[in-house]
């Protein structure tokens, strides 16, 4: 095969995302033993820079998976619900349910709160399952990547912890692209991973557990191994992996953070987020018929879900999608299973447009000028 048969696209899908390339050229770094004194000069700094940027001390535990965001999602329902306890898995999309989904293949008691595409999570509602089916563990998604809805962390964790139940946040498309501030949030287990807003390839899961999380783990049983995050936290400590780690992404990350804390800046970085999400919005007013999906004060710093006009079907997106290709982007059609879902009903599809990562304002500007005739059409 030909590495000229791979064509080069701007990304602006919600992960894998656009990848710097002082990032690509990290690959190119030398491998290294994980139990080598070589790991800690990448995994020291990977997790000193990963605990800022969630803007935490030593209230949390960083530990590094094999695998993604759902390597550590799965981890914590494994983990953290024991037989006979109940989960309420929340879910405002396609990831809320993925959470559930988990929940049920590995066997646990779990039951489902389901809002309907664009909505946020009600607090009435929340607490009406929590009085009703009186759970061990809540999970929820802080920022929906199918709907581009981000939820308020703090006061549904503060819904959840009011009936003595832990809250599992996945977190994986919004960590490194906006303050989360999870000290005092509230959340039990905060899991993330490294294709989305931090701009690295996949193959890392992340997960920042609570004290109070790694002691309740303690006494479950039946955890798996990799799964289990009370022996993650053993090599988590000595700022190692559990099993070997993909030593080129461990480059490529200890390079992309470093650039994150230190050359961008954290704040800058959100700053830029935020500005792009705007630069997203006022595009969207500018075409007749389209209108964002998430409602006012829940919408994502990372990704925004239009509602295209009536009458346009799933095949019409397939068919912008090869016109930006043609143009050297990868336009994002909407997320399949749900658009699949809202066209059988007769409702209006979605279009997505990741603005996370290491995109930046003109890139995002260029992108939109050459989306704008293709939506026209």
């Amino acid at each position: 095969m030909s590495t000229q048969e791979f064509a080069e696209l701007q990304l602006f899908i919600t992960g894998p995302t656009f990848i710097r390339p002082e990032v690509r050229e990290a690959g190119l770094l030398p491998e290294f033993g994980h139990r080598d004194s070589e790991n800690n000069k990448r995994f020291k700094p990977i997790m000193d820079h990963l605990k800022k940027l969630a803007g935490v001390r030593d209230d949390y535990h960083v530990i590094i998976f094999n695998g993604s965001g759902s390597n550590a999602m799965e981890a914590t329902v494994r983990s953290l619900v024991a037989d006979g306890e109940c989960v309420l898995n929340v879910s405002v999309g396609a990831f809320g349910d993925l959470y559930h989904k988990m929940a049920v293949v590995n066997g646990k008691k779990a039951v489902q709160l389901k809002f309907a595409a664009g909505e946020a999570i009600d607090l009435g509602k929340l607490e009406a399952a929590l009085v009703e089916h009186k759970p061990a563990c809540v999970t929820f998604t802080h920022n929906e990547t199918s709907t581009g809805v981000s939820n308020d962390m703090r006061a549904v964790c503060a819904c959840v912890r009011k009936h003595g139940a832990l809250p599992l946040v996945d977190g994986v498309s919004i960590f490194g692209g906006a303050a989360i501030d999870l000290s005092g949030s509230g959340a039990a287990t905060y899991a993330t991973s490294t294709q989305k807003s931090l701009a690295l390839p996949a193959g890392f899961g992340i997960l920042f557990a609570s004290d109070e999380a790694i002691e309740k783990a303690k006494t479950v049983k039946n955890k798996g191994f990799t799964t289990d995050i009370n022996a993650q936290l053993g090599r988590a400590q000595k700022n190692q992996t559990l099993t070997t780690p993909n030593c080129t992404l461990a480059n490529q990350m200890a390079v992309q953070l470093d650039y994150i804390v230190n050359t961008e800046g954290i704040e800058e970085r959100f700053a830029r987020h935020l500005k792009m999400r705007a630069m997203v919005h006022g595009f969207v007013s500018t075409l007749p018929g389209f209108e964002l999906l998430a409602p006012e004060g829940r919408r994502s710093p990372t990704v925004t879900a239009v509602r295209v006009p009536e009458g346009v079907t799933i095949a019409d997106l397939k068919k912008v999608k090869e016109a930006m290709r043609a143009k050297g982007y990868l336009f994002d059609p909407g997320y399949g299973k749900l658009n699949t879902e809202l066209e059988e009903k007769g409702q209006r599809v979605l279009i997505r447009i990741g603005h996370m990562g290491d995109i930046t304002p003109a890139m995002l500007a260029d992108y939109l000028d050459a989306l704008k005739p293709e939506l026209a059409k």
